[in-house]
Order: C-alpha cells, then sequence, then structure tokens
C-alpha cells in the first residue's frame, strides 16, 4: 500500500489535471514518467518546448487551484484524488480514470459493490417501473445503484435506489444540476446518496462532456444494465465502454416495433447477457464476487526508468524523432505498438516523445492506445 498523498502532491494533481493539453491517460504517463505530480509540473514547460510549442502552455496557478478548492467546500464537497484511500478502487482500474472526483454526499458509497442502470431519456411507463423493480431489489441484495440522473431510465433508478444507495454521476459541475426538473432528486441523493463529478465547480454540461461522464458510470459498476435505447441512444456508449473496461453488459429486451427496444436487442444479439428480472443480474454478479483473481491495482508512486535522464536524453536523436512520428501519423488513430515498429527506437525515447508531442498539442490519445495527428 502506497503511503497517503501529501497536501501539496493532491492540490499538484488537481493542478496538473486542469493545465492545458493534459486529460487523464497523459496524466497517468506524466505520474509514471516523473513519480510525482509536483515533479511533472516542474517538467511541463520544457515538454511542451521540446515537442515543439510556440506559445506557453497553460499550467493552472496554485491560487487557481485554492479558489476550486474553496469554493468546493462552500458548498458542501470535498475532493478526492487518484491515489487517495477514498478513490474508487473499480474505477482506478480503467485506463483513462478521472484523476480527480468531486464529491457530495456518502463517499463510502464509492466503494461498494455497485451496478450501473442506464437508458433512453423518453422511456415508457413499464420500462420505468420494471427498472423500479430491478433498481430496488438490486439495492435490497447489497448493491449500490449507479446513472447519470437524466430524465427516464436514469431518473427511475435512482429513485427506487434512495433508501439503499445511489451514485449520481454528473456530466458538468456537482453543482450544476440538470435537468432542473430533478431539483428535488438531486437534493434527495445528497443526503443518502452520493453525487459525483470530475468536472470543476460550475461547469456547464455540455454535448462532449456526456460520453466522458459515462465511462465513469461503467468504470465505478461491475455491471451495466441497459433498459430501453435507441440505437444512437448514450447509453450504448456507456454499454460499450463497459466492455472495453472488462464489465459486464445486460440489457434488458425490448418490443421489436419499438425504437427503444432497438439498443438493447441489439446488445443481447452482440453478446449482452439478457435480463428479464433482477436475478439474471444477480446470479452473474456472485460469479465475479467468487473469482479468486483481483484486478491487479496500477500505480504510479515513483515508476520511471531509473537509465534515464530527463535533462540529458540524447536531443538530437529524440528532435529527429520528432519529425519522423508526425511525418508517420495522420488524423486517422493509429496503433502506438505500430509506431514502434515504424521507428524501430527503444520504448522509452518514444513515450518521452509522445507525451511531448501532446502536451505541445500536436498529438491526441485515443482509447485502445492509440494516437493521431491534431487537426
Amino acid at each position: 500500500m502506497n503511503p497517503p498523498l501529501t497536501d501539496a502532491e493532491r492540490k499538484a494533481r488537481l493542478r496538473l489535471i486542469r493545465s492545458q493539453s493534459i486529460g487523464p491517460v497523459t496524466f497517468y504517463k506524466l505520474l509514471g514518467r516523473f513519480g510525482s505530480a509536483i515533479s511533472a509540473l516542474e517538467n511541463l514547460p520544457l515538454m511542451a518546448s521540446k515537442g515543439g510549442r510556440k506559445k506557453p502552455l497553460k499550467i493552472m496557478s496554485d491560487q487557481d487551484a485554492d479558489n476550486e478548492l474553496r469554493l468546493l467546500s462552500s458548498i458542501g464537497g470535498e475532493m478526492i484524488v487518484y491515489g487517495d484511500a477514498a478513490y474508487p478502487e473499480m474505477l482506478s482500474n480503467i485506463e483513462d480514470a478521472p484523476p480527480v472526483l468531486n464529491i457530495m454526499g456518502d463517499v463510502s458509497l464509492l466503494n461498494q459493490s455497485c451496478v450501473a442502470i442506464v437508458g433512453t431519456r423518453n422511456a415508457s411507463v413499464n420500462a420505468r417501473k420494471f427498472t423500479q423493480k430491478i433498481a430496488s431489489e438490486l439495492g435490497r441484495a447489497g448493491h449500490v445503484i449507479v446513472s447519470g440522473m437524466a430524465r427516464g431510465i436514469d431518473t427511475a433508478a435512482h429513485e427506487a435506489s434512495l433508501e439503499t444507495g445511489t451514485i449520481a454521476v454528473l456530466a458538468g459541475g456537482i453543482d450544476e444540476i440538470y435537468p432542473t426538473e430533478n431539483t428535488n432528486l438531486y437534493n434527495e441523493i445528497i443526503k443518502t446518496g452520493c453525487i459525483v463529478s470530475e468536472m470543476p465547480v460550475g461547469t456547464k454540461p455540455t454535448a462532449h462532456h456526456f460520453p466522458r461522464r459515462n465511462r465513469i458510470v461503467s468504470g465505478l459498476s461491475k455491471g451495466t444494465v441497459v433498459v430501453e435505447a435507441s440505437m444512437k441512444s448514450g447509453s450504448l456508449i456507456t454499454a460499450r465502454l463497459a466492455g472495453e473496461q472488462g464489465r459486464d453488459v445486460f440489457a434488458v429486451p425490448g418490443f421489436p416495433g419499438d425504437p427503444r427496444g432497438y439498443g438493447p436487442n441489439y446488445l443481447i444479439q452482440n453478446g449482452a447477457k439478457l435480463v428479464t428480472r433482477s436475478e439474471d443480474i444477480l446470479s452473474e454478479l456472485a460469479y465475479i464476487d467468487s473469482r479468486s483473481i483481483k484486478p491487479e491495482q496500477p500505480t504510479f508512486e515513483g515508476i520511471s526508468e531509473p537509465d534515464i535522464n530527463f535533462e540529458h536524453e540524447d536531443a538530437e536523436s529524440l528532435d529527429s524523432l520528432h519529425d519522423v512520428i508526425i511525418e508517420a501519423l495522420s488524423h486517422t488513430p493509429v496503433d502506438i505498438d505500430e509506431i514502434v515498429r515504424l521507428c524501430d527506437v527503444p520504448v522509452h525515447y518514444l513515450q518521452t516523445t509522445l507525451l511531448e508531442l501532446e502536451i505541445a498539442g500536436q498529438l491526441q490519445r485515443h482509447p485502445g492506445n492509440r494516437v493521431s495527428k491534431v487537426a
């Protein structure tokens, strides 16, 4: 077990993830490269310069971090960072786990057995009733229900599990209630459940925030249940992410003539577990819990190649490698292993160069260990 993070390191982790060109995957690469967020912040300007960036990189200031923390505290929230004992174990296992979580409510729910229930906003009466039934039964069986507090299925799932434990993951800041019609539900969840967001307080939810939110919904959970969803529903994104994260996907079959049934039926045809009652989920969860091997927890504290000195790496070799990689990349994502084969250089050189190019804003990371040139 790693020692508790210092207050300085916790704040540095907030500053790092809030800085320009730093996403979750890059955040963890930098922790692995430098051993701490404090050291990573010190090296960001040099890395951006080596990557070819001309303008100064926007790095969150110490004062801005203090202001964000004060604002969070003023509304009754608290911050959990990756590496804290309270950080949810299940979520820590995904590749792009949010480095910072803002929380309101019962933090202990984050490390209990969770099941996500998601679906369409325009839910049928029968789907709402079924959602309430399975959410209630799963809750009584000891599972916390996770959803996104949207209209329809999400709302039904939260309402049915208020007494047993529910987590609402928001796309905007934890103070941004969306939809506003769920204000009463939001307040009830704070009393008995937990509100979660990776976004700063005051952030209005926009379209691109929702897929990011969905990875947290599935990442917190042992399994994701889809109840009614069209083929364009964001719930299918959550289901896909759950599968990519190695979690179980469940789906409630829909009527063939109802577009809201197309999504779950598609999932079932492609391997999702069919659900007609809560026991279908509970039996699978019992099997998961019986597995003797737990996922290995990633750790980034102090992990760096001892034979590499960032200040003294072969500058000429790395400069030429920048050009080779940029030449090899296109706007279509390519696997990093393919770049390794193409460039024929030590992996640590390549990883350093990729980090520099990304921080400089020339490279973008994608799920599945892929990268592309920034448009």
